[in-house]
């Protein structure tokens, strides 16, 4: 893997390479790094992963239009990962005329629409004598079922990148387990590269990915104190060290300078604005 510079805009398409480019790397609250939302790129494909708050600003700071994705997945219902969605919704709607695809179950496309972007999308017009739908909007791909232990396991293809999807166990801090916290979910691209997504420290579902499939790299959210919603540094350094030799950080506070995770044997804090190419 080697990790490659920006350059003017991003690149959508490329010759074949898996690629990461996080968009930012930052937690909900980051005023520096902008929030966790990556692009997945493969040659003529792409798919952006969560489309936060300040991912539209983001990526006018990378001289892209967000209104260049034509797919999304989202993973959960934070406003760090949905509050760009409105925009980009709309962006669609009324200047390209495009509706671009999301990945998404039919439940959590109820959950999306109905508790988040309805109040801004449904009534700016009529459709077929009815206020706006989900559908006005998005294309949506529903993923398939694969399996349902040790819990339930999806699968979603968009041209040549293939996606395994599975519920992590987010919020609230209180749940016990993924079966009773709220919807949020993690991805395995190509069988290769994971991206468990905002989970709270889950040792099984590493070890479930890691003797399952043949996993290079992990993208792991991460933050700096105990409690809450999020897997802790203290914590994610109580992993073998096969698993933290391949552990990139992200969703990380403003104050990640004081920590040196190369230290304390992980690949290191998930950088922005880069390209991560898995075959070079």
């Amino acid at each position: 893997m080697k990790i490659l510079k920006f350059n003017d805009s991003i690149q959508l398409t490329n010759d074949g390479d898996l690629c990461f480019f996080f968009i930012g790397t930052g937690s909900a609250f980051s005023k520096k790094n902008y929030q966790t939302n990556l692009i997945i790129i493969k040659g003529n494909d792409h798919i952006l992963v969560d489309c936060g708050t300040l991912c539209p600003l983001a990526f006018s700071g990378y001289n892209t239009g967000i209104e260049k994705i034509k797919t999304f997945l989202i993973t959960h219902s934070h406003a760090d990962h949905i509050g760009g969605l409105e925009e980009a919704a709309l962006t669609g709607r009324y200047l390209t005329r495009q509706r671009p695809r999301m990945i998404i179950s039919n439940s959590y496309k109820k959950i999306l629409w109905k508790q988040s972007l309805s109040g801004g999308c449904s009534y700016g017009e009529y459709s077929d004598g009815a206020y706006m739908k989900f559908d006005d909007y998005f294309e949506q791909i529903n993923p398939d079922f694969l399996t349902d232990t040790p819990r339930p396991l999806y699968t979603a293809r968009i041209g040549t990148i293939d996606l395994k999807i599975f519920r992590t166990k987010h919020i609230p801090d209180s749940a016990g387990s993924w079966r009773n916290s709220f919807y949020s979910i993690g991805i395995l691209v190509d069988n290769r590269i994971l991206f468990p997504g905002d989970t709270r420290f889950d040792k099984d579902l590493l070890d479930w990915m890691f003797t399952s499939y043949p996993v290079e790299y992990v993208f792991h959210d991460c933050q700096f104190f105990e409690g809450g919603v999020h897997a802790s540094y203290k914590e994610l350094k109580t992993l073998p060290a096969d698993i933290r030799k391949k552990m990139y950080l992200c969703h990380y506070g403003d104050n990640y300078a004081s920590y040196t995770p190369e230290q304390d044997g992980f690949a290191g804090f998930t950088q922005r604005g880069v390209y991560y190419d898995f075959d070079l």
